[in-house]
């Protein structure tokens, strides 16, 4: 790392370690922001973007539709950042239990632990807050059998890693974060600005956050896959997202250069300003595709229900019609499972649904199918361009 790169005290300090290496030591949070009129703008396009988000999601007419699709989309793009190429098409048929259908199953899985993740993460807010011991809980289940689940899952580390291209050493790297003893004491601080009080808006300290996070970098490996997550639970655990429906992956996997040059550029010359106006942008970009993309499916879903209306058990066809929407690549035990039924009554709403036209068989086979609603899907997977 060349320290002459990092030219901002007031961002942290380069220090030199008893072996020899360069380090970076992040200032604590938060930094003095000169709220410019871009700065400010920026703040106020993202509150309202995402006021609509939220008001649409409370207005919602089918509820059951709005989670799933959207976490896996955000764990697709996340992974996809660090290197994956599983598609959402993938990470369906996994979830169908078709391996043979999979060109590269350990990515798949990586992307799968994100949504098991993600979703753990959600469901301990219920009684433990954004802290690191659920960082570390979420890390764990990241990393669980899958590449990079040697390297401590769950576990801060105890020794240096750095970022830099392929091949970089520790003397040649671009970034090399704290060594551990003050990668705990950044932790620390850290965790108790997420707890304490700030005027700062909560948009701009989740922005602030995930820099940090970043730049403590405290695992050996998912560090920014843990990053992306933990905004995710921040903004739901402030009530500023009903539910994860923010797909800022998606936005950091289509600017992904520009992303780590801005994180960067903070380390180097405190420009926390360009960071933030990034990061306010994608939010402001991503609401309003999530409000699209809602606006979708709610009328894929309206439409559908002259199907559930026609039917003889009304109800129970809009139970089935809900959990497509949440699996839209799906088998019958699938569906079996998913919603308590037997076997042959699951075949049968499939059977009627691929009459309706909804669904249709894309392996070929004659055993373990896997039906996929092509309305739905292509309405999903557009959301990973």
């Amino acid at each position: 790392m060349d320290p002459k790169t990092f030219r901002n005290p007031d961002a942290g300090r380069v220090v030199r370690t008893k072996t020899g290496y360069w380090t970076f030591l992040p200032a604590s949070l938060p930094p003095t922001l000169d709220w410019s009129l871009p700065l400010a703008t920026a703040l106020s396009d993202a509150d309202r973007e995402l006021g609509k988000l939220t008001t649409m999601a409370g207005n919602f007419r089918f509820p059951r539709l709005l989670i799933q699709p959207f976490v896996r989309r955000e764990a697709v793009l996340s992974s996809r950042i660090e290197g994956t190429r599983a598609s959402l098409m993938d990470l369906y048929a996994y979830e169908s239990e078709q391996m043979a259908f999979l060109e590269d199953a350990d990515d798949v899985r990586e992307v799968h632990n994100y949504v098991r993740a993600l979703d753990y993460g959600l469901d301990r807010l219920k009684k433990l807050p954004v802290s690191l011991r659920l960082i570390r809980e979420i890390h764990a289940k990241l990393l669980e059998n899958v590449r990079g689940g040697k390297l401590s899952p769950g576990e801060f580390r105890r020794t240096q890693n750095w970022i830099g291209p392929a091949g970089a050493t520790i003397e040649t790297a671009t970034f090399v974060p704290p060594p551990p003893a003050e990668m705990n004491a950044a932790l620390d601080k850290l965790e108790k600005f997420i707890h304490a009080g700030s005027d700062i808006p909560l948009l701009a300290r989740a922005g602030l956050i995930h820099y940090q996070f970043e730049a403590i970098h405290p695992f050996l490996d998912g560090n920014g896959r843990v990053g992306r997550l933990l905004m995710i639970l921040l903004l739901c655990e402030w009530g500023i997202l009903p539910q994860p429906l923010l797909n800022l992956s998606v936005y950091f996997e289509r600017y992904r250069q520009e992303y780590y040059d801005r994180l960067l550029e903070v380390s180097q010359s405190g420009a926390w300003e360009e960071w933030l106006r990034f990061f306010l942008r994608g939010v402001s970009t991503q609401a309003q595709d999530s409000v699209h993309r809602l606006t979708r499916l709610e009328g894929l879903r309206t439409r559908y229900q002259a199907i559930a209306d026609g039917m003889r058990n009304p109800r129970r066809m809009e139970l089935v019609l809900d959990f497509l929407f949440s699996r839209p690549v799906l088998s019958v035990r699938q569906l079996e499972k998913g919603l308590g039924i037997t076997f042959a009554t699951a075949k049968s709403y499939i059977e009627k649904l691929v009459e309706a036209g909804i669904l249709k068989e894309v392996t070929g086979h004659a055993r373990n199918r896997i039906f996929r609603a092509d309305a739905i899907y292509k309405a999903l997977e557009e959301m990973e361009r």
